[in-house]
């Protein structure tokens, strides 16, 4: 997927359909961004997009529950809450050592699901969680090299569109399945720790979670199995499907 070891973002954003898809999103989330009645309430916009995004990205992982409780499903919901919570506290960390952002992230998210030893550290083994059966996984070494060369090109220039930028993060951790557990939920996570760094939604008011739930559970991981072929159509048809997915996030902002 990093065919160009220079500016491997900006060679897929020049893909007419992607720069088309991401500039749409980018305008939607414009437009949430100047609305009065956002801009009014935007302590309560971002805590209520925080609460929905974790309880939407938990549901894509089939834990679709009211409440946390003590049951496999409420547990999952919990540590989705308890994730997404602290993006914000994560967001500058992230602009300048992705792998440590991911590492204290996924530390929170798989508290109680996975040893203490392996929290925060990509998995030595190829037996991981799947909720989504996204199909072959890659080696863990492999997915150790490749999770290490994203936070490369992460923290290198580029002139790509942020949203290119978290269409490409999002997949290659949810393709990757880095972590024992709670990949899916982190790569979800993701998404909001780009566009807020870069700028493009700095508040965090959008839900890109809920747009990607109401694209379906079945779109959504037939975009990513695209993605994971590695060929210029998957990655193409990924990167116009999270560019959605985006959009229609922004749109589901309502003031509480």
């Amino acid at each position: 997927m990093f065919a160009n070891p220079n500016d491997p973002f900006a060679a897929l954003a020049a893909i007419p359909e992607v720069a088309v898809a991401s500039t749409a999103a980018r305008e939607e989330v414009d437009r949430l961004l100047w609305r009065r009645d956002v801009r009014g309430a935007a302590a309560e916009v971002a805590s209520a997009s925080l609460q929905r995004g974790a309880r939407d990205s938990a549901a894509i992982d089939g834990a679709d529950v009211a409440l946390v409780e003590d049951s496999p499903m409420g547990r999952v919901l919990e540590a989705s809450l308890r994730l997404t919570a602290a993006v914000p506290t994560q967001v500058d960390v992230f602009g300048q050592a992705p792998l440590q952002a991911w590492a204290h992230l996924h530390a929170l998210v798989a508290h109680g699901f996975t040893p203490a030893d392996e929290l925060g550290r990509p998995r030595l083994v190829d037996d991981v969680d799947d909720p989504l059966n996204l199909g072959d996984i890659p080696s863990a070494r492999a997915a150790a090299d490749r999770l290490a060369l994203l936070a490369r090109h992460l923290t290198s220039p580029t002139d790509a569109p942020a949203l290119v930028v978290a269409a490409i993060a999002h997949a290659e951790v949810a393709a990757l399945r880095p972590f024992a557990w709670g990949s899916g939920l982190l790569a979800r996570a993701t998404t909001r720790l780009v566009i807020a760094e870069r700028g493009v939604d700095p508040s965090l008011f959008s839900i890109p979670e809920n747009g990607m739930l109401e694209l379906g559970r079945s779109s959504y991981v037939r975009a990513l199995r695209g993605y994971a072929t590695g060929s210029r159509a998957g990655v193409a048809e990924w990167c116009v499907w999270h560019a959605s997915a985006v959009a229609a996030g922004a749109r589901a902002v309502v003031v509480p």
